[in-house]
């Protein structure tokens, strides 16, 4: 992408409406614009990183079997009273009428959608276990939406729903899940930490949620220095062996996590000094196990294997999508800007020229964009070099490659990792074998 044609309206000043730092330099560095209070629309870079983060946690559902679908984000108001939860949702819940006057609703979660599509096709405990997600656009009306994406009304969030036999297998899936979202949230070069929480309006009486550490964090977080050593994408753990399952379970929840709402001062002091752990945190997950809590109300059914119905046992698991971008600059940025992990980064590298109209510059670019194609930014504007570095730095892109005219003249660049700002002299070809291995 030629950053002289593209939607990347960089801004030098800070919006005024922009409280933390991801809201600031989300807008800076033009990733969205708010079209509303609470609603954001995502520009082209800002849209690359959302599509980035989804198809990393698309990637770990799929690993961990379970299947994409996608549910209308409008449902219908006589579902939520089956569940019992149109009336008790609260003014979160945008309620709606068509021309007909049929009650409806746009979607805050799908737990009665999903489980009305299942009681519609699985008859029998044959069918099950399954694990169902979709990755969509939700709506809650927030009384007091603000931090930009991180307490927005609109939002995208991957939601995936399990159906078991029994509290066992709902156990399996629970703890399934768990290990797909520690996996997920390495992969984002994020550290996270499963925690027990409060249910909320989803129900049931088993919840974790995940926190990842950074410093502009909404909770105070508590704990043991355990987790920070495990490597959650190794093969250590079989995700389809209930053992390993049992095993990684056990690991996550016997160190001491809590956020401050559930911490425990007295618990806390009995671990050693030097694993004691204490922070700010984001909460970018959350999964649940709520056994028969909408099967039951809404009557889904299925035959066991004594010939006898049942009520199946479900969890539901989100993942906040577009939460997650305000939470990764949230953790990961400086005083210049963004400092992208290279799994979610918009671009790869960003090009710069620092002559355009330079033959050497500009052949030695074009050169370089036409191998990177897609996976860098090439800053061919006729602006000064102090704003292209500038807008680098803001962007957060991984690298940089500098071409300068004596260096295009001597056949060298400057690459510079974003980083920690390490620069280094090299050809096209080195630069090139390094950031595309080629």
């Amino acid at each position: 992408m030629r950053l002289s044609r593209s939607l990347i309206p960089t801004l030098k000043e800070t919006p005024a409406e922009a409280q933390i730092v991801s809201h600031r330099l989300m807008l800076r560095a033009g990733l969205v614009r708010q079209t509303a209070s609470g609603i954001y629309a995502w520009l082209p870079a800002g849209y690359r990183v959302l599509t980035n983060i989804a198809r990393i946690v698309r990637e770990e559902q799929d690993a961990a079997g379970a299947q994409e679908l996608l549910m209308p984000t409008i449902q219908s108001a006589d579902l939520w009273r089956e569940s019992g939860r149109y009336d008790g949702y609260g003014k979160e819940m945008l309620r709606i009428q068509d021309r007909h006057e049929r009650e409806l609703l746009y979607g805050p979660t799908n737990e009665e959608m999903i489980t009305d599509i299942f009681r519609q096709s699985v008859h029998s405990y044959r069918a099950l276990p399954q694990i169902v997600y979709h990755i969509q656009w939700k709506f809650r009306d927030e009384v007091r939406p603000r931090f930009g994406v991180m307490r927005g009304r609109e939002f995208l969030m991957k939601d995936a729903y399990s159906f078991d036999i029994d509290h066992k297998g709902a156990v399996i899936s629970y703890r399934k899940m768990m290990l797909a979202y520690m996996r997920t949230f390495q992969r984002l070069g994020l550290r996270a930490i499963p925690m027990a929480a409060d249910t909320g309006p989803i129900g049931g009486d088993l919840s974790h949620e995940f926190i990842i550490l950074a410093a502009t964090g909404e909770s105070q977080v508590f704990y043991d220095a355990a987790f920070e050593a495990i490597d959650y994408t190794s093969r250590e753990f079989d995700i389809h062996a209930e053992a390993d399952l049992a095993r990684f379970y056990t690991m996550m929840t016997t160190p001491y996590a809590a956020t401050d709402e559930k911490h425990d001062p007295a618990l806390f002091e009995k671990l050693d000094p030097s694993r004691r752990r204490e922070g700010r945190g984001i909460e970018v997950g959350h999964i649940f196990y709520f056994g028969t809590k909408y099967s039951q109300p809404m009557n889904f059914t299925a035959t066991g294997p004594d010939g006898q119905p049942f009520h199946p046992e479900m969890g539901s698991y989100g993942i906040g999508v577009s939460r997650l971008v305000g939470a990764v600059i949230e953790a990961s940025h400086d005083e210049a800007g963004i400092i992208w992990p290279e799994a979610i980064a918009p671009f790869r590298a960003a090009i710069l020229n620092l002559k355009p109209g330079d033959a050497a510059c500009d052949g030695l670019c074009e050169r370089l964009y036409e191998r990177f194609g897609a996976a860098a930014l090439y800053d061919d504007r006729e602006e000064r070099a102090g704003v292209k570095f500038a807008d680098a730095d803001l962007l957060g892109h991984p690298w940089q490659i500098i071409v300068g005219p004596r260096g295009a003249a001597a056949g060298k660049v400057e690459l510079k990792r974003r980083v920690d700002g390490a620069r280094e002299e090299v050809s096209p070809e080195a630069a090139l074998a390094k950031l595309l291995g080629v």
